[in-house]
């Protein structure tokens, strides 16, 4: 079963994944920051148990843990992969996770809310995205007492996510308005219009290659079709924005941005160590190159897949086992020059 980032979807040369969260806590628990460690054991206990009835969801199978039975490898490899939150990683509180064979839809329990449902699918769709959570949504809600306020909508830990609990967001590829440096900018354009841009892992996180995510700010007084249409528009325009920069910049520097290409390729075929952040800069080079049709292979090779692999967490669980940085800077360079296809001279 395919995962959603080994998919081929609609503009992914900009539009790398859209993601749909939803945030539900049950009634007769208080919130996270407040519960007791025993009635957080029983919570996620409770939550697990509607595992069987998610299997009605075509096509589908799902798996439920603790949290605390995973090692720190593959939590840190689930964060990467955008399975779970880093805060639901690092609490020391009982915490547990449903998710899906494929890892497009996942259920983390005790996190800063009782449930927070997600679902994740390629390239630009967050129709799609929307769907698979409220799918979820509706089995959890038949099954648990979800809190609810006529007025206030579901209630949540933090009141900025009250309302429909919906936080819609698309994980994107700006490297030509990031070499303009115009990501300020666009951060205040889209702000106005209640829609914020993060780094690559969400809040409190920094962009690499040139990765971002944009989601709405705004859960309550808005409905869930509304939010999902202010993002497509937002979106939208900024695709355009970095099509309309990347067309630019090639209109004037082709030559230059050519060789760049190239000289990455070369460096991550050849190269013997490198670091995960200089693996991710040359990696945002070469999906550029090849987005704009700059470098060609002789297969099919998702450079979003390979920009995961290569994180620390995700790399040692390839391996199998915990190894300290210089070896990981090896292993790194060697699992590059294995799944690199080779390049096509003449296209």
């Amino acid at each position: 079963m395919l995962k959603w980032y080994e998919e081929n979807a609609a503009d992914s040369d900009v539009v790398i994944s859209s993601r749909v969260r939803l945030a539900r806590n049950l009634e007769k628990y208080p919130f996270s920051p407040k519960i007791e460690e025993e009635q957080a054991i029983t919570l996620v206990n409770e939550v697990k148990e509607i595992t069987p009835a998610l299997s009605q969801i075509e096509g589908r199978r799902f798996y439920a843990c603790n949290i605390s039975t995973l090692s720190e490898i593959d939590k840190t490899a689930m964060v990467e992969r955008h399975i779970v939150s880093p805060l639901l990683a690092e609490k020391k509180q009982t915490t547990g996770l449903i998710l899906s064979e494929d890892e497009t839809i996942s259920i983390m329990i005790n996190e800063e809310d009782h449930l927070r449902i997600q679902a994740i699918v390629g390239g630009m769709n967050l129709e799609q995205a929307f769907k698979e959570a409220d799918q979820v949504d509706d089995i959890a809600y038949d099954k648990l007492h979800f809190a609810y306020d006529e007025k206030y909508g579901y209630l949540t830990a933090c009141p900025t996510n009250a309302g429909t609990g919906m936080r819609a967001s698309c994980m994107v590829f700006l490297p030509a308005l990031s070499a303009a440096r115009m990501i300020q900018k666009l951060i205040e354009e889209v702000g106005k219009y209640g829609v914020t841009i993060r780094g690559i892992y969400g809040e409190g996180t920094k962009s690499l290659g040139s990765i971002y995510q944009i989601s709405n700010q705004k859960t309550l007084g808005n409905s869930e079709r509304e939010i999902i249409d202010n993002l497509n528009r937002i979106v939208s325009q900024v695709i355009k924005q970095e099509r309309k920069r990347r067309e630019y910049m090639l209109s004037v520097n082709t030559d230059e941005i050519e060789d760049q290409v190239f000289r990455s390729y070369g460096v991550l075929k050849y190269a013997r160590q490198i670091s995960s952040e200089d693996a991710m800069a040359l990696l945002s080079q070469l999906k550029f190159g090849a987005d704009c049709g700059l470098i060609h292979f002789n297969r099919e090779f998702n450079i979003h897949k390979l920009m995961m692999g290569v994180q620390p967490g995700s790399l040692q669980w390839t391996l199998g086992k915990n190894v300290g940085s210089a070896t990981r800077d090896q292993s790194r360079a060697e699992y590059i020059r294995k799944e690199l296809p080779t390049i096509i001279q003449d296209k």
